[in-house]
């Protein structure tokens, strides 16, 4: 249960990319005072978490109601996260995630943006919901499943604390240290995204042929 843990983590905490939602974050968050922003990391972090046990557990009714098989998941969902890895890879964060100038500029005058745009579509994006659908098909001991969700939980304790020390973030790595990181991560999620379409189309060619 440990090297599912490990391994679901790195795949989750990857594709979702805390790090590179930083600028982003504080570019929403410029006009915050403090403690306004420290309360919207907390509100973030929980829907977060909300977001993709909600994904999670409901990932098996998802694929039946709408007819579609767990390996055309697989290979829509890692097609999803190869284009996210390509952005990154080009330091285009925000472009995966359905960030531009007017929902910038819309998160500007909003009350509340923790959970939108922060926590959908910024961290919990199409990528990450459709890692977690696989994983739910793929595992149906209630051990694992707690073991899962649990790694849910612990992403968004790292988000909180990433988010939380976004401004302290961001003067340590600056820009270029962003952009390296970025780019690093990109790699990653690509190898990810790679690993899940093989998989998909392998299963699927399998049950072709039975």
């Amino acid at each position: 249960m440990i090297e599912l843990f490990i391994a679901v983590l790195a795949s989750l905490f990857s594709v979702v990319n805390p790090i590179g939602a930083v600028p982003v974050f504080l570019s929403m968050t410029a006009n915050y005072t403090t403690p306004v922003r420290n309360k919207t990391v907390l509100h973030t972090s929980i829907y977060f978490v909300a977001i993709l046990l909600v994904f999670f557990f409901a990932g098996t009714l998802i694929l039946s109601f709408f007819g579609i098989s767990i390996n055309a998941m697989r290979i829509a969902g890692g097609l999803v996260i190869l284009n996210s890895g390509f952005a990154l890879l080009g330091s285009k964060f925000e472009e995966t995630r359905a960030i531009n100038k007017e929902v910038t500029e819309e998160a500007l005058h909003k009350n509340d943006i923790s959970f939108s745009p922060l926590a959908m579509p910024l961290l919990s994006g199409p990528g990450s919901i459709s890692l977690l659908i696989s994983l739910r098909a793929q595992y149906a001991e209630w051990p694992a499943l707690l073991v899962i969700s649990g790694v849910i939980v612990f992403t968004g304790v790292l988000v909180w604390l990433i988010l939380h020390s976004a401004p302290y973030l961001n003067r340590v790595l600056g820009v270029a240290g962003m952009r390296a990181l970025s780019r690093i991560m990109g790699f990653i999620v690509m190898a990810i995204a790679v690993q899940y379409i093989i998989g998909g189309v392998v299963q699927l060619v399998d049950s072709l042929h039975k």
